[in-house]
C-alpha cells in the first residue's frame, strides 16, 4: 500500500461501504429480500458443528454444501443431512466448492493458517465470508482480507461473537459516555486449564481418511510431529497462534471495542513460557502482554496452569478468570460474553448488563449479506484485522525473546507500575506451580514499534520482527495480492 495509511485505508473503506449499499460482484446472484441465502460450511469438527446447527435455524438460510478435507468429519455431517431429508452437495477440496455458483456465502471455521487464503479466494469466486477468528494468521494476511472484501463488494464477518453479545452491546455505549468517568486502564484475562498434547519420539501416521495435503495448505508439508492432527494445531507457529490468538482474539478484541480504540497500538511487550509440562507444543501456555495505547493501556494475560501445583482449581485477578476488567474514574466494569456489571471504586453493584453470549453473531452476518451494508456487521474484516494485529505483536515479542531471570524481569518492567504489578503476579504464580525458573525460564520479548503508515515494525528489533509480517507460502496455496 505504500505510504497510504491503513488507518485512513480502513477508515475510507468503512465510510464508503457503511454508506452505500454495495453492488454484487461480477457474475454473482443478486439476492432478493425473500430468497433463501444458501451456505456452504468448510470444517466440519466441534465448531463447524455449531455453525450448522445456529444457521440452520436461521429463516431464509439454506446450508447447501459441506466441506472438509477429512472424509471422517465430512461423511458423518452429511449422513445427518440425508437422515433429515435434506439435500447437501460435499467436497474434500474448497477450490471445488467455490466453483459452484449455486453458493452465496461460505462459513469458515478451518485452521488460522487457512484465514486469509479461504476468504481471499471466496472474495474473488463471489462469496460472501464468515471467518472465525483470528481474522488472520500473519499481520500481512489482514490486510490482504480488507483489500479483497473491499475490491470485491463482499461482506465478511469475523467471528467474534462477543461484538454481538445484547449484554456488550449495552455495556459498552454506557462505559463510552462516561458513566463510570475516564477510562484509565483495561485488563483482559484467560486462565483456564490447558492439559499436556503429550510428546512424540517421531513422525506420525496421518488418519486414512484425511488429505494431508490440503489440511497443511500454505504451510509447510512437513511429517506430523505431535499425537493428534486435529485440534491441536493450534499450538504449532506453521498453522496456530496459540492461546494469544484463540482465546486472546475474542477478548483483546472486546477490549479495544471498549476502549473505543479503532487503531492497532504503536507499541507491544510480551513475556511469557510453556511451563508445566515437557511437551511437542511450541506456543507459549503462559503469556503477559502490555499494549501501550495512550492515555488507556492494555494488558492481557493468559495462564494455562492451575493456581498451584497439584491444585484443580484456576487462578483469578479480583474474581476474574476469562473476562475483561475496563477501569475508570469512577469505578469499573467487569465481564465478557454473557454480561457483566459495572461497580463503583468500593466494589459495589451499580447496573448488571445481562448477556446471551453473541447468540445473534450468526444472524448478523445475514442481515448484512440481504442489506449489503458493511456498517450492518457487528464485526467486519477490519475490525477482527486490528485485533488479529495486536495478538501477532505480542507473539511476535514473544518469539523475539530472550530468556531472563526474576530479578532480570523485574528490572526490565520496574518505570512501569502497571507491568510491574502484573509481573510479580506471574513470578507469584509460577512459583506456586513449582516451575524451575533456572531449567524452563521465562522469555522476555524486546518493546516493538510498529508504524500503522508503513505497515511494518520501526526502531530496535524491527529487522527480526519484520521477518514475522508474512509467511513463506507453499504453491500453489498461496495468499494473493489484490491491490
Amino acid at each position: 500500500m505504500g505510504s497510504y495509511s491503513r488507518r485512513r485505508f480502513v477508515k475510507h473503506s468503512l465510510i464508503t461501504a457503511g454508506a452505500l449499499v454495495l453492488a454484487p460482484h461480477t457474475g454473482a446472484k443478486v439476492l432478493g429480500a425473500n430468497e433463501d441465502i444458501r451456505l456452504a460450511i468448510v470444517g466440519l469438527r466441534k465448531k463447524g458443528k455449531e455453525h450448522i446447527k445456529g444457521f440452520r435455524e436461521i429463516p431464509g438460510v439454506r446450508i447447501v454444501a459441506l466441506c472438509d478435507c477429512d472424509t471422517e468429519f465430512l461423511d458423518f455431517e452429511a449422513n445427518e443431512f440425508k437422515k433429515r431429508n435434506e439435500q447437501v452437495r460435499t467436497y474434500t477440496d474448497y477450490r471445488r466448492l467455490l466453483d459452484n455458483k449455486d453458493i452465496d456465502a461460505v462459513v469458515l471455521p478451518v485452521p488460522d493458517h487457512w484465514h486469509a487464503l479461504m476468504t481471499v479466494w471466496a472474495c474473488q469466486a463471489g462469496k460472501d465470508v464468515y471467518i472465525e477468528k483470528p481474522a488472520c494468521h500473519s499481520i500481512w494476511e489482514g490486510r490482504k482480507m480488507i483489500e479483497a472484501a473491499r475490491k470485491y463488494k463482499r461482506i465478511v464477518q469475523v467471528g467474534s461473537q462477543n461484538r454481538s453479545d445484547v449484554g456488550l452491546l449495552e455495556a459498552v455505549p454506557y462505559i463510552q459516555a462516561g458513566n463510570l468517568g475516564k477510562i484509565r486502564m483495561v485488563r483482559g484475562f484467560c486462565f483456564g486449564r490447558r492439559a499436556s498434547i503429550g510428546k512424540v519420539t517421531g513422525p506420525q501416521p496421518i488418519p486414512s481418511t484425511c488429505d494431508y495435503n490440503l489440511f497443511q495448505g500454505p504451510a509447510p508439508l512437513a511429517p506430523l510431529m505431535r499425537e493428534q492432527l486435529h485440534y491441536d494445531w493450534h499450538w504449532f507457529w506453521d498453522t496456530g497462534t496459540g492461546e494469544m490468538g484463540n482465546i486472546g482474539a475474542h477478548q483483546v478484541d472486546h477490549a479495544r471495542w471498549a476502549m473505543g480504540q479503532p487503531n492497532i497500538a504503536p507499541r507491544a511487550v510480551c513475556c511469557g513460557g510453556r511451563f508445566g509440562y515437557d511437551d511437542d507444543g511450541r506456543t507459549p501456555n503462559t503469556q503477559l502482554a502490555f499494549f501501550d495505547y495512550k492515555p488507556v493501556p492494555l494488558v492481557y494475560e493468559v495462564r494455562g496452569l492451575t493456581r498451584w501445583r497439584g491444585d484443580s482449581a484456576l487462578d483469578t485477578y479480583k474474581g476474574l478468570r476469562a473476562s475483561l476488567r475496563v477501569e475508570c474514574e469512577g469505578g469499573f466494569f467487569a465481564g465478557g460474553r454473557g454480561g457483566g456489571w459495572a461497580y463503583d471504586n468500593d466494589g459495589k453493584k451499580i447496573k448488571q448488563f445481562k448477556g446471551d453470549g453473541g447468540a445473534n453473531h450468526q444472524a448478523n452476518f445475514i442481515k448484512a449479506v440481504r442489506s449489503r451494508k458493511v456498517s450492518d456487521l457487528h464485526a467486519d474484516i477490519a475490525e477482527g484485522v486490528i485485533s488479529a494485529t495486536l495478538c501477532h505483536m505480542a507473539n511476535i515479542s514473544y518469539r523475539l525473546g530472550r530468556t531472563a531471570g526474576p530479578r532480570e524481569l523485574r528490572r526490565a518492567v520496574e518505570d512501569n507500575p502497571v507491568l510491574t504489578e502484573h509481573v510479580d503476579r506471574l513470578l507469584g504464580h509460577l512459583e506456586a506451580n513449582e516451575i524451575d525458573l533456572s531449567s524452563n525460564p521465562v522469555k522476555l520479548g524486546p518493546v516493538l514499534t510498529f508504524d500503522d503508515d508503513r505497515q511494518q515494525f520501526t526502531g530496535d528489533s524491527a529487522e527480526y520482527a519484520n521477518m514475522f509480517l508474512k509467511r513463506v507460502y507453499r504453491p500453489p496455496f498461496i495468499v494473493p495480492e489484490v491491490v
